[in-house]
């Protein structure tokens, strides 16, 4: 992402279209110079489609970043339909499409969907990693796209660090000749299944009456909304005394604050202690509902 974000600013102010809300990584690469974020309003289904197309056909933005299947805060994921949509509106404004599949591979239930990069090779960079597969310390990805690009952005990481991580890569490579790693995905999957499994079936028990959460088959986070006026970044504060942590709404914004929302990440957890999370978590909310939102928690920063 930072290899692009250099190369898309390179001659100057460029147009990013991002999903709203976003993980605040990727805000914060683009947002962080001479790119301006155009946000589209993202849930369960991933992009909204209508408004993606008024802002491709009037913007015109010269990237577009998605996150297709388990997007991070939503869990959402786009149907095979959508992303054939979303390439033929993106290649008649001539805007380049970052597709971030880390989460791709988490799927625990459902059929697996063709990448975005199927519908339109020469106009989608593919990004993909193990960090999310096989250990979040372990930073190797890969990009693919059209060989022009893929060239610049060889030159540009020159420039940054001189070259890739080459032992990291060695360790992986013989991780998955062993066989270690294809055993390792296939515990992963039935871990997460459960975990998944237990987030949802404790929102249904334990959350405020009214509350909507989404119900994502694969990934590692889902996005919750409460019910009435609760403001989630004032309630972190009860939550953490109590032992549980979240992220609230407002750290994904774009152009919307949701202050009410949050994301529950469900992916280093037993499912008795992601119940009980969500037990106290329910607790909290409740004692917040019907307070004030706070005015000056709209400009905090959250440090992730």
């Amino acid at each position: 992402m930072d290899l692009i974000e250099r190369l898309i600013t390179a001659d100057g102010e460029a147009r990013v279209a991002v999903e709203d809300p976003v993980y605040p990584g990727v805000r914060n690469v683009f947002g962080r110079g001479r790119a301006r974020l155009l946000g589209v309003p993202t849930a369960e289904d991933g992009m909204d489609l209508n408004v993606l197309e008024n802002i491709l056909d009037r913007q015109r933005p010269k990237l577009l970043v998605v996150t297709p299947s388990f997007q991070n805060p939503t869990g959402g994921t786009l149907s095979e339909a959508a992303r054939r949509s979303l390439v033929a509106m993106a290649q008649r404004a001539g805007t380049l499409i970052i597709e971030n599949g880390i989460y791709a591979d988490l799927r625990y239930s459902g059929t697996p969907l063709r990448p975005v990069r199927a519908f339109g090779r020469e106009s989608v960079l593919q990004l993909g990693s193990f960090s999310k597969l096989a250990f979040p310390g372990l930073r190797v990805g890969w990009v693919i796209g059209p060989r022009p690009v893929i060239a610049r952005l060889t030159q540009i990481r020159q420039w940054c660090d001189l070259h890739s991580d080459q032992l990291s890569q060695a360790v992986l490579l013989r991780f998955a000749q062993s066989g270690r790693l294809e055993r390792h995905r296939k515990k992963m999957l039935k871990h997460g299944s459960r975990r998944l499994r237990a987030m949802l079936e404790a929102c249904a028990s334990h959350l405020p009456r009214g509350s909507r959460w989404t119900r994502p088959e694969g990934g590692m986070s889902l996005w919750v909304e409460l019910a009435g006026a609760v403001d989630t970044a004032l309630a972190l504060e009860d939550a953490q005394r109590s032992g549980v942590s979240y992220l609230p709404g407002r750290a994904f914004a774009v152009d919307r604050p949701a202050a009410n929302a949050l994301r529950l990440s469900f992916a280093s957890e037993p499912p008795a202690r992601i119940e009980e999370g969500v037990r106290i978590l329910g607790r909290v909310f409740r004692e917040h509902a019907g307070r004030r939102l706070s005015p000056v928690a709209e400009a905090e920063t959250a440090v992730v």
